[in-house]
């Protein structure tokens, strides 16, 4: 099959294009043809050997953990889908090796779910990672009607999804972000304030009591998310672990085809889309990456992997 892989870690000139076996089918798996799949920082960090020590890889890495394709075949004991079914899954894995950079994939049907038909794959491929991400701090949290929430980087991938799933649940929200990207931040429900120096202020403006909750999808920004928070306020990162010294929760998403499932049903009942900035073929992604690395992306990067040209 065709892919990007890399050998070693380094920088964008590691990845190159390979043709690698079709992936093994393990009990209870199901091999995914991919039809898109998108970029994350996590991508690019894994490359680099940022997380060497945290997650074992085994070379030739095949990069990627966002994946919106069709059911192929399906292993052993998967009642619950079938070849033909459209489906979008977060792919990652204990072991760093075969991701969605590919053309096909395999994972364990608990991580997928269906695509609603109305999702292009693009936006499906762009969903599971930031949206998982996005709905378990805002299921962590107990994010409610009462609440006033924060959000860090809320044009972000991570972040305008968490403005979403927020609102949705029936909370106030505040979303920081560059005053080019306040108008995408209205019409999610948020009310956008400029991100830096000077956000306290701006953001008590607001919200005189403070934030109940503040959701950081940027990190850097504790000093900012301390000042702002309300007595007895609740607090998460998903870049920084020291926020728990401080009484917050340090978020690390997990696959979750349940969870995938709940925000599908959002998109579905027309309370949570995706923006995808661009999409680039296979072959141009470490043009893809680069616009990751700039960190000024409105939602997300896609990757389109096939037009389905080999289904049959």
């Amino acid at each position: 099959m065709r892919a990007m892989s890399y050998d070693t870690y380094g920088d964008l000139d590691v990845l190159h294009p390979s043709e690698l076996p079709e992936p093994k089918l393990a009990p209870g798996a199901v091999l995914v043809e991919v039809r898109s799949a998108s970029v994350n920082p996590v991508d690019w960090k894994l490359m680099a050997g940022g997380l060497d020590g945290l997650m074992d890889v085994v070379f030739p890495v095949v990069p990627g953990w966002d994946a919106a394709g069709v059911v192929v075949r399906t292993g052993p004991d998967v009642p619950e889908l079938e070849v033909g079914d459209e489906v979008l899954t977060y792919a990652r894995k204990d072991l760093v090796h075969g991701g969605t950079y590919a053309e096909q994939v395999a994972v364990p049907a608990v991580s997928v779910t269906r695509k609603p038909a109305a999702m292009s794959w693009d936006e499906a491929a762009s969903l599971p990672l930031a949206g998982l991400t996005a709905l378990r701090m805002v299921e962590l949290l107990d994010v409610g009607s009462d609440d006033v929430v924060l959000v860090h980087g809320a044009s972000g991938g991570v972040g305008h999804l968490a403005v979403q799933v927020a609102h949705a649940r029936g909370a106030r929200v505040i979303g920081t972000a560059s005053e080019r990207n306040h108008d995408f931040l209205r019409d999610l429900g948020a009310e956008p304030v400029v991100y830096g120096d000077g956000l306290p202020e701006r953001v008590r403006a607001l919200a005189p009591e403070g934030a109940t909750v503040v959701l950081d999808a940027v990190g850097g920004v504790l000093e900012q998310t301390l000042a702002v928070l309300a007595p007895e306020g609740r607090h998460a990162s998903i870049t920084e672990p020291s926020v728990e010294e401080h009484g917050g929760r340090w978020v690390w998403v997990r696959p979750d085809g349940a969870a995938l499932a709940r925000l599908t049903a959002l998109v579905e009942r027309g309370q949570l889309r995706v923006e995808v900035q661009r999409t680039f073929p296979l072959e141009d992604v470490a043009d893809a990456v680069r616009l990751s690395q700039e960190g000024h992306v409105r939602g997300k990067v896609a990757l389109r992997v096939s037009d389905g040209v080999s289904e049959g």
